[in-house]
């Protein structure tokens, strides 16, 4: 007995359903949201301009970015030096759509706060000043 697949029947073979939801399953949790060129951890809600609260513990998103941004490729530095608060700004040494990240503990919460790259300020134009020419 020869199978569809074996014969010579004109036409394609068609994928089963159940193959394209393995796909669609696998890739999933491999895409992770991207805010201002800044990954986010998977989960993360916005509670503001630039603000995000992590669905992870502090050790647990502080381990997220150690894998997503090398320590050796983007340097981190303690930014609170209090008892009970634990806050580390992750520099963007590219300098490439934003300046760093801050990562802190406050109220039981940990929160994401993109640093956004400083807008260079526009000089002041001077007034123009009439020379008087000589003839």
């Amino acid at each position: 007995m020869m199978r569809a697949l074996d014969s010579l029947k004109r036409g394609f073979y068609k994928a089963r359903p159940l193959g394209a939801a393995l796909v669609a399953l696998w890739v999933a949790p491999a895409s992770a949201e991207v805010v201002n060129g800044a990954q986010l951890p998977d989960g993360s809600k916005r509670v503001g301009e630039n603000r995000y609260r992590s669905p992870r513990d502090f050790d647990g998103t502080m381990e997220y970015y150690r894998a997503v941004y090398s320590t050796s490729g983007y340097p981190r530095r303690q930014i609170v030096n209090q008892p009970g608060v634990k806050a580390v700004h992750i520099n963007n040494p590219t300098g490439k759509n934003f300046a760093g990240l801050n990562i802190y503990e406050a109220n039981d919460e940990v929160r994401i706060y993109i640093v956004p790259l400083q807008q260079a300020a526009k000089p002041a134009k001077k007034p123009e000043t009439t020379k008087s020419r000589k003839k």
